[in-house]
């Protein structure tokens, strides 16, 4: 049994500073490696001895690593940044077309879609269940501009951007038709 304070795991190392690839180029070969006993995973535990972490992170070639990996982490992050910004704009400047359909179009297309997707039950004499159906609809039928979040991955922006999005699309669908206004409200109110 190891004594699992003078030892590292992988996520005590990142804490450290440490990169995966600092890791495998300074380091190498975990020092301890198996599976957890007290966990149903799969994935081995690999344990670095501390006494040896410590002595890598006093040589000049860890210094240059890590000075060489907060350059690229900050590199990284200006970039995403650079992408998110890019994504926002675009989202702002960008003109959202309703399509233009006569009231009764519309309604059958709602109606349609939501069969479509294998909707079924009492919700038809729910009051206000038309004007729901009919908002879901537009906003499928806009979904071409989800393109525009392309780019941004993860958790950098992209739930900014999305929420962008889907205001900028209610309120399209709002002013387009006036009687989905207050539908269109409710649910950006319901995302905030």
């Amino acid at each position: 049994m190891t004594d699992r304070t003078t030892y590292l795991t992988l996520e005590g190392l990142r804490e450290r500073g440490w990169t995966d690839a600092m890791v495998g180029d300074l380091l190498g070969a975990p020092d301890v490696q198996g599976r957890d006993p007290r966990r149903w995973s799969l994935t081995p535990v690999r344990l670095y001895r501390l006494a040896r972490v410590e002595a890598v992170e006093r040589t000049p070639e860890f210094g240059r690593c890590a000075a060489s990996a907060g350059r690229s982490s900050a590199a990284a992050e200006a970039g995403a940044e650079g992408r998110r910004r890019a994504v926002l704009a675009a989202i702002r400047a960008q003109p959202i077309e309703v399509p233009r359909l006569p009231s009764a179009e519309l309604e059958r297309r709602a109606v349609r879609h939501r069969h479509l997707l294998g909707a079924r039950g009492p919700g038809e004499a729910a009051a206000g269940a038309l004007v729901r159906w009919q908002v879901s609809y537009l906003r499928h039928a806009l979904s071409r501009y989800d393109t525009l979040l392309d780019g941004l991955y993860g958790a950098t922006g992209r739930a900014e951007a999305e929420r962008l999005l889907r205001l900028r699309v209610y309120e399209a669908i709002a002013a387009a038709y006036p009687a989905l206004a207050r539908e269109c409200r409710r649910r950006i109110g319901a995302e905030r």
